[in-house]
């Protein structure tokens, strides 16, 4: 660019502000990381590590989709409205006491709109939700202040023989296997409070409720550690109900388990056993 060319942008405020706009938005781009822009096309979404990955992130980035539409929609109807009803000279403008096509559209519209992503929703749901009737692998999940129990139950793999468990405290932060490309089903169940069951990387959340025990069913794509925790604020020490997930080979799998027999770690461990029922829920039942 000459020198002439850089005086006429500098001269021109619209050239310049767009000048600005362009270098900080290169400069942006040439800064992050592929992993970060790659996010950035997910739209926030960690890199996916489960087979429930796919439908729940079309489904994130379409209704964003939707919403950037509809968004640049009522900015584009509001601009317009600015620019051409704006102010003429000092006489009063016409006035309009209703206009009924206007007022069916922006009626209408929006019951569309939300039909539409209730419609997807509930399609991704049941695929999500969608349960098999023999999973390679089952783990009970028992979210207790303030922490989390992993019961396995293997007593046909590995040569183990034995159900086995790993627990955390607030102190030690427990963590969890699973076995590649393996279906998994997690039995889930709180003795106290409500808790939550959340690894972001498997784009899926389960909430755990006192004295409603539920399940849900994944399979782990991809090896590596990912992050858990408890995103439901379930009293003081919430902050430390956080775990590790090691999606590991089957292999891997199997000697970790014979590896937690070894150190004693046998059995089937239920929470608290004094909190399994909600507070209340023992009278009424005696009453009905």
């Amino acid at each position: 660019m000459g020198l002439d060319k850089i005086r006429t942008v500098l001269r021109s405020p619209r050239r310049l502000g767009l000048a600005v706009m362009t270098t900080v938005a290169v400069a942006l781009v040439a800064g992050c990381s592929p992993e970060r822009t790659a996010q950035w096309g997910r739209l926030g979404l960690p890199e996916a590590a489960s087979d429930r990955a796919e439908p729940m992130g079309t489904l994130w980035v379409n209704t964003w989709i939707a919403a950037f539409a509809v968004g640049a929609l009522v900015w584009g109807l509001i601009i317009w409205a600015i620019v051409v009803y704006r102010k003429r000279g000092e006489g009063t403008p016409r006035q309009t006491r209703y206009n009924l096509p206007m007022e069916i559209m922006y009626t209408a519209v929006p019951f569309v709109i939300i039909g539409v992503l209730f419609y997807w929703t509930v399609r991704v749901q049941n695929d999500v939700l969608e349960e098999s009737e023999n999973p390679d692998l089952v783990v009970n999940v028992v979210g207790e202040k303030w922490s989390w129990v992993f019961n396995y139950e293997t007593a046909e793999r590995a040569s183990v023989q034995e159900n086995v468990y790993d627990i955390g405290t607030v102190e030690r932060i427990p963590t969890l296997y699973l076995p590649v490309n393996e279906t998994v089903r997690f039995n889930v169940s709180s003795p106290d409070v409500i808790h939550s069951f959340w690894v972001p990387a498997f784009y899926f959340k389960r909430d755990l409720l006192p004295g409603q025990p539920t399940s849900f069913e994944l399979t782990p794509t991809k090896e590596g550690v990912f992050a858990g925790k408890c995103a439901e604020l379930c009293g003081t020490y919430h902050s430390a109900m956080i775990f590790e997930v090691h999606v590991v080979s089957a292999e891997e799998f199997d000697a970790h388990l014979r590896q937690l027999k070894t150190d004693g770690q046998v059995g089937v461990l239920e929470g608290h056993a004094d909190q399994n029922r909600i507070t209340g829920l023992e009278q009424r039942e005696e009453g009905e």
